[in-house]
């Protein structure tokens, strides 16, 4: 089986603008994202700023957020 990497190490994040929801609480249990130059999207866990982000397409997050705005993940929480 083929490994498959899909990120990019906090080492290669330095510039990028992050944000996370005005919903996260104070505790650290939060996901931030950052717009990437090339219109992808990084995601990382806020407690590990200098960790591994997952790197999306624009597509990708596209249809990810298609299904958040339509409730398709309401059964997460």
């Amino acid at each position: 089986m083929t490994a498959v990497y899909n990120g990019m190490p906090g080492d290669a994040m330095s510039g990028l603008i992050w944000r996370k929801s005005q919903r996260s609480g104070p505790n650290g249990n939060c996901v931030e994202v950052a717009k990437l130059p090339g219109g992808g999207v990084a995601m990382r866990n806020s407690r590990h700023t200098d960790g591994p982000a997952l790197v999306f397409t624009k597509a990708e997050i596209e249809a990810f957020l298609g299904g958040v705005h339509d409730g398709e993940f309401e059964y997460l929480v």
